[in-house]
């Protein structure tokens, strides 16, 4: 699932450590939901969305597997 959270995280000046900690998570979450490996529960997407105060959707972006992205 393709994100913003690289460029969110930048606007808001908070580092991967940062992040993770807020959230709860291992800073490895962070890398790997960053590097589109792993797609986060929906509790997890919709924690992300409230601190950058966006929705899930301003966030996280679904492609399906026939689009080449």
């Amino acid at each position: 699932m393709k994100n913003r959270i690289v460029e969110l995280r930048s606007q808001y000046k908070l580092t991967q450590d940062d992040l993770a900690k807020k959230l709860n998570v291992s800073r490895q979450t962070i890398i790997s939901l960053e590097r589109e490996r792993y797609n986060p529960s929906i509790l997890l997407a919709y924690q992300i969305a409230q601190i950058f105060s966006l929705s899930i959707e301003e966030v996280f972006m679904f492609k399906s597997k026939e689009e080449k992205v």
